[in-house]
Order: C-alpha cells, then structure tokens, then sequence
C-alpha cells in the first residue's frame, strides 16, 4: 500500500475512533483561543481552561488586554507558569490586533506568526479551528503518532510538517493534526503505547515492537 493511501486509511479508522475532536483549550471566541494557545506553551491545556475564565471576564477582548497593566495580567495567569513571559506576549499580541487588524485576529499563517508568542504550531491550531483552512499542527504527541506510523523520522517539527505534506494531501491535514492528537492521547502513549487496543495497529510498522 502506497503512504498516501496508508495515511488515508489510518484517518478512515480513526474518524470512526474519533468523530468528534474539538480543541483541547475552552474558548467561546477566536481572540479567547488566539490568547489560549499562545498560555498554552510549556503547560497542560487544562492549566490555562482553568485560567483563562478570570482572564477573559477582566479582558474580554483584545482592546481591553492592550490596555491592560502587566502585573495585573500577570497575577491572573499566574499558575501556567512563564507568567511574566507569557504577560508580556499576550498583551504585546492584543496590541498589535488592536493596532494592526481593527481587533480581529487575522487569518493567514503570515500574519498570525507575527504575533508575539505564536509560531507555526500556534497559528496553525487558529486556521484549523477558526477559518477551516488546512493546517498541520506538530505538537509532542502528533509527530510521536506520526514518526511510529513510518511516516516521518524527523524529531524538528519544520521537518515532520513537510513529510506529512509530501505525503498527505491538504484536504486531509485538518483531520490528521487533531486525530492523530487524539490518538497519541488515548492510544498511542510515549512509554508504552496500547497497540492491542489500537484500532489501526494493522497499518503501523511499529507496532508490539515498543518503537519511539
């Protein structure tokens, strides 16, 4: 079986494991998972859900965060750790919208990779959730899932993404970055993955043989 075709029977089964695969971080607008995603570096999605509510009730949106004094900012985030960091960023971020794109949060990789604290990964997580644009999102657990599928064997995550795009067509890449997230999550662990129950332990050359 050609990789192209592997790949796409992989996400068959997995659609059918995963159906449903929101994002990881609560949010109720695209500035909420914008400000989120860039919290969410270095710490557990479920840190910054259960920051951001006070976050958001003080700054709702991105004018009111531009306006914002640092140490309040920082008192409020406090628990996801780089706080001081992370502060400055997302403050620096919801200037630069206020300043830059009338408060929205912009649609193209370009523009969002110029906000301060996003990067690739980041930016990708918004085209994917916001704007419906296809996006490959590399995180820890995606290219772990990723390298034991044969796929890539690449650790730099600018590498991985342009392995799967050599082999995955863009139509499917929304798919791939939040199921095979998922399955790095429920499945496919980093110390011992559950390949008995895995439901696509058929197509992985990994599989039983305890490969990273």
């Amino acid at each position: 079986m050609e990789d192209t075709d592997r790949f796409i029977a992989i996400l068959t089964a997995l659609t059918e494991e995963y159906p449903d695969t929101p994002s990881m971080l609560s949010y109720r607008s695209p500035f909420e998972l914008l400000i989120g995603v860039i919290l969410s570096a270095q710490t557990t999605d479920d840190q910054v859900n259960a920051a951001t509510p006070a976050l958001f009730a003080r700054f709702p949106d991105a004018a009111a965060l531009a306006a914002a004094e640092p140490a309040e900012v920082e008192a409020l985030i406090h628990s996801v750790g780089f706080f001081r960091q992370k502060a400055k960023s997302i403050v620096a971020t919801a200037q630069m919208l206020v300043d830059e794109f009338d408060g929205r949060v912009p649609d193209s990789m370009e523009d969002l990779t110029r906000l301060r604290g996003v990067g690739r990964k980041s930016a990708g997580v918004i085209l994917l959730h916001v704007y419906d644009t296809p996006a490959i999102i590399v995180d820890t657990h995606f290219g772990r899932v990723v390298r034991r599928l044969g796929f890539s064997t690449a650790a730099e995550p600018g590498r991985l993404e342009r392995d799967v795009a050599a082999v995955l067509p863009p139509e499917y890449w929304n798919s791939a970055s939040m199921r095979l997230n998922y399955h790095g999550r429920r499945f496919c662990f980093a110390r011992k993955p559950d390949c008995a129950g895995c439901p696509v332990s058929d197509l992985c050359p990994s599989a039983f043989s305890g490969s990273s």
